[in-house]
């Protein structure tokens, strides 16, 4: 079986993205995983690899197709940022422009079949906007929903066997309950969680489905969601085959599918579903200021298969050599076992 060809993109290049890539790169056995192509700047890649005193042998290449021998580090090379451009940790239009940009080419080569999948880097939201990308896209997500032509997506985010999808993410609260936790929406995003872990090798997954009020409302007694919207979208999950259960009340939900009751959790918000896996993935150390943290961000519904880092640029960290690569690793087996090609 040939190894998936994976695309990373080095993210916000001010932030630990190129410095986790080169990590990941150095440190970490891909040969049996993927054939890692990334999708960037050499000089940028370069910088990276005199911070941590590390030598990768670039292989620059234009198609990624042809990218074939396992154990070389590819790179398709944009040209299109240079150190002398930007300074570790500052809000940069020229960082943002790049890291819009080789998302792009990266999204591109995935729909042309020269990709089997890709891993992004973090990028800075101020960045972004200020590079002319921001002002269109509310983030990754909806940047590559855009690119690819996408409506029926949504955010899972993974902590080991605990699988989250969200119903709604980067809008208000309020919004969240007046306007986008509907049946329809519901639905599409529990089957979203289905076909995910079916792709991952599950075959009848669980799927716990949250409620949105304390306690999923005691029958209508803390608000009406539950019963004009969850209900219906649960049995009509139900209804196709799908082993989907709730709504159950969040304070317990998490918990269960953690313990290996649930393969996955369909969150109505994002805060409702990003608390529980960070609380899962990010340790932070007090006395020394920093976070060990792992987890991993996929887009479901897109025709391509994306998967990434499940924290921030952190521009307190960048430049000084002390980045964690874990969820970055993490980030690019998650996307290998989508593909469903792996080393024999």
């Amino acid at each position: 079986m040939q190894l998936p060809r994976i695309g990373i993109t080095l993210g916000d290049a001010a932030g630990i993205g190129p410095e986790i890539l080169v990590k990941l790169l150095a440190h970490e056995k891909l040969g049996d995983l993927c054939i890692p192509v990334v999708v960037g700047d050499r000089r940028v890649v370069e910088q990276a690899q005199t911070l941590i005193g590390a030598t990768l042998p670039l292989r620059a290449i234009e198609d990624p197709r042809q990218a074939a021998e396992p154990g070389t580090v590819y790179l398709v090379d944009l040209h299109n940022l240079t150190p002398e451009d930007y300074r570790f940790g500052e809000v940069s239009a020229a960082t943002g422009r790049a890291a819009g940009e080789w998302i792009e080419r990266a999204t591109a080569l995935a729909l042309e079949g020269a990709l089997d999948a890709i891993v992004t880097n973090p990028i800075h939201k101020e960045s972004f906007v200020l590079g002319g990308y921001g002002r269109r896209y509310a983030g990754h997500t909806e940047m590559l929903a855009a690119l690819t032509g996408t409506k029926s997506y949504c955010m899972m985010l993974a902590c080991g066997a605990l699988r989250v999808c969200h119903v709604t993410t980067h809008v208000s609260l309020l919004d969240a309950l007046t306007r986008d936790i509907k049946r329809e929406r519901i639905l599409q995003v529990i089957r979203l969680a289905d076909d995910a872990c079916r792709r991952l090798g599950i075959e009848r997954p669980a799927i716990g489905v949250a409620g949105v009020n304390p306690h999923a409302s005691e029958d209508g007694l803390f608000g009406t969601e539950e019963q004009r919207e969850i209900i219906p979208a649960i049995a009509e999950a139900q209804a196709a085959g799908i082993t989907a259960e709730g709504p159950v009340p969040a304070d317990t939900l998490f918990s269960k599918a953690k313990g290996g009751m649930y393969d996955a959790v369909v969150a109505m918000y994002h805060d409702q579903g990003h608390i529980p896996v960070k609380l899962a993935g990010f340790l932070y150390d007090h006395t020394s200021g920093t976070w060990e943290m792992h987890g991993v961000n996929v887009t479901l519904g897109l025709p391509i298969i994306r998967t990434s880092v499940d924290h921030g640029t952190a521009f307190d960290k960048a430049g000084k050599g002390i980045a964690n690569h874990r969820s970055l690793l993490e980030a690019l087996q998650y996307a290998a076992a989508l593909t469903g090609r792996r080393a024999p």
